[in-house]
């Protein structure tokens, strides 16, 4: 793991308002102590544009380059809290949509390892950038096609999708090692939470909360 134990770049501001977001998620119902502290020891301010970097630590999602947003943190603890329910920690993950690198860096505190794609390329050099930054090693970026996965690395133990699928594509399902989750939003309109567990006999699925995700979309740009 790439645990961080600090980070020169944050002030005492800074640290308060962090500590003040680990707090609403507690009250927001986040249980897991490791999520709150992979959370916690992010500073998710050098991962926002400069004009946004006073509401980093607001509970809510920011705009980025090419019409994307950097998750809100509710989001992101939660989706991480159901892919490490019942394990110690998350083993090798692949995350689909690495965006501005964010997420990244928070399962790096919990990952052997972090397999990161993204399909538009401006966006990963910023998160490769933004990742320079914590000196985090084992995070390994991509351009590419998230529908795809992520082959050549695989199988991961656990995979997380930053973007809604119509469907769960069996790619990610095909990628995932026995034993292995996956937590994906699905659907359109309405949209839910999925986890996908292999085992032995095949998966198993279970629905969850109920989120709002761009598009999970083919290709690269």
């Amino acid at each position: 793991m790439n645990m961080l134990t600090g980070f020169s770049g944050l002030g005492m501001t800074s640290d308060r308002t962090r500590i003040r977001m680990i707090e609403r998620l507690r009250e927001q119902g986040i249980r897991n102590e490791q999520v709150l502290m992979a959370i916690g020891v992010v500073p998710r301010h050098i991962f926002v544009e400069p004009a946004m970097a006073h509401r980093a630590y607001e509970d809510t999602a920011l705009p980025l380059i090419l019409g994307q947003t950097i998750s809100q943190p509710y989001i992101v603890a939660r989706m991480i809290e159901l892919l490490l329910e019942g394990r110690a920690g998350l083993g090798k993950t692949l995350e689909i949509g690495a965006g501005c690198g964010y997420q990244a860096a928070v399962l790096a505190q919990l990952s052997k390892e972090v397999y990161g794609i993204e399909r538009l390329a401006p966006l990963l050099a910023r998160a490769r950038e933004n990742l320079k930054q914590l000196k985090l090693t084992r995070i390994r970026l991509k351009h590419g096609d998230g529908m795809a996965g992520m082959p050549e690395a695989a199988p991961f133990d656990s995979i997380i999708v930053a973007a809604a699928g119509a469907a769960v594509p069996q790619a990610l399902k095909d990628q995932l090692a026995i034993g292995g989750r996956l937590v994906i939003p699905v659907g359109s309109a309405l949209q839910e939470l999925v986890v996908i567990e292999r085992t032995p006999e095949g998966w198993k699925e279970g629905v969850f909360d109920a989120v709002r995700f761009v598009p999970l979309l083919p290709g690269v740009a």
